[in-house]
């Protein structure tokens, strides 16, 4: 009689959640969605899955991923959004798997004029649908799985595997695409947390940490959107108690926000010097560093002193962590 491995013994979903987030760097952004897709048509067997992102108010993605599926289909699917008969249902229940069966019965989906329009020339007859919601940003996730064997009916357990996975999908997408954003932006305070939005405002991705320092400054922020005007790329600006640095991401903006602090008070030329007298530099070695003259040193050092209230370089020194000087 064989012996099942402790890795046999490991359910699907929990092994797919670990993977999700340990490829987090090691696949692309930009393919990280398709390939979680293809990872979760392994657990949950189906034909084709889409996944959708953006905000809930417009019932319109600005992200969609398919596997399975012609690049057609999503287009065909949200032009039925004002009538299609699941989606309020998915809206009314986010977070728990809906089965068109839930909403429709079997004889009145297949005659219904929305499967012979939309799901009928992909030869989708089963549809296992989640949504979900974060109410902080406004953006709204879709799920869907689809069958073509009328057979093939999803099961309690097909519920199960995709309620449990969804959550992870999500956050795994955008813990990976910030993930490749550090990479880039690796000078950013530590603190520090990102959102991604459009020309108007409205959140593509965002940040956990982002929102909690949103929601600490300006509790009654519009939702959906940037409580502040977007600042010019490559540009800091302060909004309050935060500091406000901007990025082009193509048509995109990268927006990374963090507590001010006191060197943010700072001008560039003088952070740069701090940093190098907190490392223990004479003047004259900070001046070769930099590239200045050594009287301008001690001159921006003093007005440094006089900004921040300190007397001396250990004071100095205590204010400083390396990380948290830009060099922009």
């Amino acid at each position: 009689m064989s012996t099942a491995s402790p890795a046999d013994a490991v359910d699907p979903v929990d092994r797919l959640i670990a993977y999700l987030y340990r490829s987090g760097l090691q696949v692309g952004a930009s393919q990280f969605r398709g390939w979680a897709l293809a990872e979760l048509a392994r657990v949950v067997r189906c034909d084709g899955v889409l996944w959708g992102s953006g905000l809930a108010s417009e019932l319109r993605f600005h992200t969609v991923t398919v596997h399975g599926l012609p690049a057609s289909y999503p287009a065909q699917l949200q032009a039925t959004s004002a009538t299609n008969p699941i989606l309020p249902y998915i809206l009314g229940n986010l977070d728990k798997p809906v089965d068109m069966r839930d909403v429709f019965p079997d004889e009145t989906f297949f005659a219904s004029e929305l499967y012979r329009s939309t799901f009928a020339p992909f030869g989708i007859s089963r549809i296992l649908s989640t949504g979900h919601l974060d109410r902080r940003s406004g953006l709204y996730s879709l799920l869907s799985l689809y069958r073509k064997d009328r057979t093939a009916v999803f099961t309690e357990s097909d519920k199960q595997r995709q309620q449990r996975a969804s959550y992870h999908l999500f956050n795994a997408a955008s813990h990976s695409f910030f993930l490749h954003l550090a990479r880039t932006y690796a000078d950013r305070p530590p603190d520090a947390a990102g959102a991604v939005v459009d020309a108007e405002g409205l959140f593509h991705e965002a940040q956990p940490r982002f929102l909690d320092m949103l929601d600490q400054q300006m509790p009654d922020r519009e939702v959906q959107r940037l409580p502040f005007p977007i600042p010019a790329p490559g540009t800091i600006v302060t909004h309050g108690e935060l500091m406000v640095r901007c990025e082009q991401l193509g048509e995109l903006y990268l927006i990374i926000v963090w507590p001010s602090g006191p060197l943010d008070r700072l001008t560039v030329r003088e952070r740069e010097i701090v940093y190098c007298v907190a490392q223990g530099l004479s003047f004259k070695q900070a001046a070769k560093k930099i590239g200045v003259a050594p009287s301008t040193v001690a001159n921006h050092l003093y007005r440094v002193y006089r900004k921040l209230g300190v007397y001396s370089r250990t004071e100095l020194a205590g204010l400083v962590h390396p990380q948290t000087v830009n060099n922009d």
